[in-house]
Parts: C-alpha cells; sequence; structure tokens
C-alpha cells in the first residue's frame, strides 16, 4: 500500500511539473482608467477613457487567447465609473497576482512643450522623486474626488494636498521588486515593439497602486496632448501595437514569475 502511495504521489507530482495540472490559475486584473463621467485626459478629439479600454481589451483578449492558465479579470469592461476602492477591491477579492492599470498621458495646458512632449512611462508604487511624478499621480488620483463622500471613503486623503502622500513614503510594498520588474519589462517592450519613446519606470503615489494586495504597475501610454501622438493612441493599428506591447511584458514576467512559484511549492 505505501509503494502504491509513493507511485501516486510521483505520478500527481510529474504531472504538476509538465504543466498538465495546476493548483492555481494565474489571475492577472487588468484596469483599464477612468471611465463614465470620468472622461480622463482630453485630446483635440479623443478621451483618455475610450483609449484605456480599447487598449486593455485588446491586452485581455490577447493574454485568454495565448495564455490558457490566466485568469483575466477587468475592474471594468464598458464606458462605467468606478471608483478607486472598487478598483482595488475587485482586484484584492479575485486573489490577484498581478494588477495593472492602463493610462494615458497628458500635460497641464500652460506647459510649453504640450503639443510636442512624447513617450510611455510605467510606475510603480513608491517615493515620487520629482515634481513630475508627483503631478502625474495627483492627476490620476483625482478622479477619488468625483465621489461625494470622497474625504471620508479615503480616510481623509486629499489627492491635491502634497502632505496626504505621506502614506506612500511610511508604506513598504511586499511586492516592489516584483513589480519593478514588471514595470521594466513593459516599458522595454512598449519602446521596441510599440515605438514609443522611451520615458522610463518611474514611482509615486498612486492609491490604486498602493491598496492592491499584490504586484502592481500603472501604465502612461503615451501624451494625448500631442497630437500625433493622439493620432497613434486613438488608431485601431496603434492601440493593437500597445496592447500586443503590454502582452510581451506580461508574458515574459509570467512565464519567470509563475514557473517560479510553482517549482517551489511542495
Amino acid at each position: 500500500m505505501i509503494l502504491i502511495k509513493k507511485y501516486i504521489l510521483v505520478f500527481i507530482l510529474a504531472l504538476l511539473s509538465s504543466g498538465f495540472v495546476s493548483a492555481k490559475d494565474f489571475v492577472l486584473v487588468i484596469d483599464p482608467g477612468h471611465g463614465g463621467k470620468d472622461v480622463g485626459a482630453r485630446g483635440l478629439k479623443a478621451y483618455e477613457k475610450n483609449i484605456n479600454l480599447a487598449v486593455a481589451k485588446r491586452f485581455g483578449e490577447k493574454v485568454k487567447k495565448e495564455c490558457k492558465d490566466v485568469k483575466v479579470v477587468f475592474t471594468r469592461a464598458n464606458d462605467t465609473f468606478v471608483s478607486l476602492k472598487d478598483r482595488a477591491a475587485i482586484a484584492n477579492d479575485a486573489e490577484g497576482d498581478l494588477f495593472v492599470s492602463i493610462h494615458v498621458n497628458s500635460l497641464s495646458a500652460k506647459a510649453r512643450n504640450r503639443r510636442t512632449i512624447k513617450g510611455a512611462e510605467v510606475y510603480t508604487l513608491g517615493l515620487h522623486k520629482s515634481e513630475d511624478n508627483l503631478a502625474v499621480a495627483m492627476r490620476e488620483n483625482s478622479v477619488m474626488s468625483l465621489e461625494s463622500d470622497f474625504a471620508e471613503t479615503y480616510q481623509g486623503f486629499d489627492p491635491e494636498s502634497s502632505e496626504s502622500y505621506i502614506i506612500f513614503e511610511l508604506s513598504q510594498s511586499l511586492h516592489m521588486d516584483q513589480s519593478i520588474e514588471m514595470a521594466e519589462l513593459v516599458q522595454q517592450s512598449l519602446v521596441t515593439n510599440a515605438g514609443r519613446s522611451d520615458k522610463g519606470v518611474r514611482q509615486a503615489g498612486f492609491w490604486v497602486l498602493w491598496a492592491t494586495s499584490m504586484p502592481a504597475i500603472l501604465i502612461e501610454l503615451d501624451f494625448i496632448c500631442n497630437p500625433t501622438q493622439e493620432k497613434f493612441l486613438a488608431s485601431e493599428s496603434g492601440q493593437q501595437k500597445l496592447a500586443d506591447a503590454i502582452f510581451e511584458g506580461f508574458l515574459t514576467y509570467k512565464e519567470y514569475n509563475y514557473h517560479q512559484e510553482s517549482d517551489n511549492e511542495p
């Protein structure tokens, strides 16, 4: 009997290592930024919320097609408003292994280089080491002010006050290394595969990244305030290139980290 049990155990371990049996699917949470009454940044014609959703859907569909061991969860699948708190709750309730928030960048109407700035940048949670990083975080966090009771919901956090961001400076993410790894892979792919100018991997205090209990990144695809980049962002071909680039970065990350975790399981 002991010998039979031993052979059964060896057989199960062999199946696990060969990929025929998976203890748990990899859960990818895709977060298309903004939506509904929150249009996000505006170009001459396009709205950020629509670009974010289009790229997110293309990315998600490619993951579903190419990665059968991945469960894809969207924080929104249509043009609806979802609060930052609910986005984080969706990710945490799904027990996500990775959170990818997709956005489009912009500059103030007063910025001299508003119509010429270009490039992709990927953020992880961390210290905002420059005023530019803080400005981006403030803009993305400002969506919470659309909620009537946001001061209570977010426990006094004020997205427009630099003093509120001290909570991120005091917070040490348990998933920082993996978040940075994913950010670097996606950034490199956006430059190489989608032809975006390289504005690098950055850190700043994004509330939604702080509230998710998993590796998490926030992607700024390019600048919608630049008419040339807006045209690319709003085009089907551009959106597909961006989705494919994010997928390539994700695939490299998942294949390494998921197999690493599987190999370490007893």
